[in-house]
């Protein structure tokens, strides 16, 4: 039995890894991320002939402190998660996602389509729905372009919240909880983003707007703690691989993060999400030390 395995349960075990922890983000809400992972998790210890233990976190650091604690040996991180985690528990990137091939997606501005906003500027004296604070189109990239245009959420918005995922920033600008928000778009067209994914109603879809893209950003990753096993590791990356070679392991992770598969990764792949939590004014630690007991 596999059981979803939290702080308590996922102790740092001794000598050869005989259990693959494993853990996931919550772009979304915390059970449906479980849910979603669960067929991956599944082929995992049939295909490894070793048990699995998932793990997703509540938010995006705790996924973050897990690597850092040695409580995990893989996870799927978030850019702007995977930033803090290279320099906090040293991790090792693995794989990073694509979408059609494309390795990057973007962060998107979104408001009600009927709002009279139409540019980053007209934000001023609104309400903002952030994502998590340490989400890479939720947070991170959307505080850099606010900066590129000479504002400051947090004197020039009128309230400002962190909703901690893109379903709940979708739903929280459809029912006009807040006046705008920030969530991912696969594609700079609309045609592929987080209002699509999350509202099945076409109606509903239709009454979410873009008024801003961010550039290119690097996509989702794959990494190993350190201490992971290098064979291991070499059967995971292998594994991850031929998943998005088929259609019922690409269904797997559309499920889980709206990915096609994987391809190689390298360190420097990050260094743009580096510099945006530089101009952004972001500190990695604090926002590590703020989420620990």
């Amino acid at each position: 039995m596999i059981l979803w395995c939290w702080f308590s349960a996922c102790g740092r075990s001794e000598g050869p890894t005989r259990i693959l922890r494993i853990g996931f983000v919550p772009s979304e809400n915390v059970q449906q991320v479980a849910q979603n992972a669960q067929p991956i998790v599944d082929l995992l210890q049939k295909k490894l002939g070793m048990d699995v233990q998932p793990f997703v976190a509540t938010d995006y650091t705790g996924v973050v402190e897990a690597l850092r604690s040695s409580k995990l040996d893989i996870a799927f991180l978030s850019p702007a998660s995977y930033v803090l985690a290279k320099s906090e528990a040293g991790v090792k990137v693995i794989l990073k996602s694509h979408r059609k091939g494309s390795a990057y997606y973007y962060a998107a501005i979104i408001t009600h389509s009927d709002s009279p906003i139409k540019t980053l500027e007209d934000l001023r004296n609104r309400t903002f729905a952030f994502g998590d604070p340490l989400s890479t189109t939720g947070h991170v990239f959307p505080r850099k372009m606010f900066k590129g245009k000479g504002i400051d959420p947090v004197k020039d918005f009128k309230n400002v919240i962190y909703s901690g995922g893109h379903d709940a920033t979708v739903l929280a600008v459809l029912h006009r909880k807040v006046d705008a928000g920030a969530t991912f778009a696969n594609f700079p067209d609309g045609k592929d983003a987080a209002w699509i994914q999350y509202l099945k109603d076409p109606a509903e879809q239709q009454k979410i707007r873009a008024i801003a893209y961010s550039e290119p950003i690097p996509a989702d990753n794959l990494v190993a703690s350190e201490k992971t096993d290098p064979e291991l590791v070499r059967k995971v990356e292998a594994l991850f691989l031929d998943l998005g070679q088929e259609p019922a392991g690409k269904k797997m992770l559309r499920d889980l993060y709206q990915i096609d598969g994987f391809m190689p990764a390298s360190d420097r792949d990050y260094d743009p999400v580096r510099e945006a939590f530089k101009i952004a004014g972001i500190n990695l630690k604090e926002a590590l030390q703020k989420k620990k007991p």
